[in-house]
């Protein structure tokens, strides 16, 4: 097994063929069930732009792995970095809470690798093109839930919001879950979002795996830091940004523009 492997590789200190794996963070006993402990990879040479296809499949695998297990893991985004866990664990999203000392009534966003998956877990009022304009990119929707999400994600909405990031990687181990992914920054609730796995280190105790995609962006600009745009986009031709984020002004031309939706305001 993939888990296995990797973890004798830590405790040797090497690391595996395409993979780096940080010393002296151990993967523990194949990633079981309930075991954070902070293992890192980091991606193969390439980034996004140009993935190498062997590698990525070897820590697509350990991150299923780790949230089969009902881990939580650290995943590049096309924004900053984000933490996953299987939407439809209970367990894991109240581990995700935890983790952030998350607002309990702050709802968490689901993940998918491809637009066609959306409408199994959302009520769709606007135009499949209106959806495929947007996603994958830096924009969260806010959709109506369907009845196949897990009750127990966001319990106090009808709504969920919707993310497909513009990033290879999990787009990839998206679509290698049989469910959605549950989405949160990698951070501690009300601190800034971050850019490299270093910046998170305080959480890395707590995860099963860290996937260490290199730098977001720049670091040194704030604006790197704002997150997805978030529009909710529930009721019938209106649109409501709920959160300016990355996106706003290319979000809402296409909105407007092309869609001919109004802000719910008007």
């Amino acid at each position: 097994m993939l888990s296995a492997r990797l973890a004798a590789l830590a405790r040797a200190g090497e690391a595996a063929p395409g993979l780096g794996l940080s010393a002296g963070l151990g993967l523990g006993a194949g990633l079981g069930p309930g075991r954070a402990c902070g293992a890192r990879l980091l991606l193969p040479p390439g980034g996004a732009v140009q993935p190498d296809p062997q590698g990525w499949r070897e820590a697509v695998a350990a991150a299923v792995g780790a949230l089969q297990a009902g881990g939580l893991v650290a995943v590049p985004t096309d924004t900053v970095y984000g933490v996953a866990c299987l939407a439809q664990d209970s367990g894991a999203v109240r581990s995700i809470y935890s983790l952030k000392g998350r607002n309990g009534r702050k709802p968490l966003a689901i993940c998918l690798g491809d637009v066609d998956r959306l409408y199994r877990y959302c009520q769709v009022d606007v135009p499949d093109e209106l959806l495929r304009d947007l996603l994958p990119g830096p924009v969260t929707l806010v959709l109506k839930r369907s009845e196949e999400l897990n009750k127990d994600l966001n319990p106090f909405t009808s709504l969920v919001g919707v993310r497909i990031p513009n990033h290879p990687f999990i787009r990839e181990l998206a679509r290698a879950c049989s469910g959605p992914l549950a989405l949160t920054s990698a951070n501690i609730s009300s601190q800034a979002s971050t850019l490299m796995v270093s910046e998170f280190q305080e959480l890395w105790p707590q995860l099963s795996l860290i996937i260490d995609g290199g730098p977001i962006g720049d670091v040194q600009s704030p604006e790197c830091r704002l997150g997805s745009t978030v529009v909710d986009l529930s009721v019938p031709g209106k649109f409501t940004v709920i959160r300016p984020g990355c996106a706003l002004t290319s979000t809402v031309e296409i909105l407007r523009q092309k869609y001919g939706l109004v802000p719910e305001s008007s």
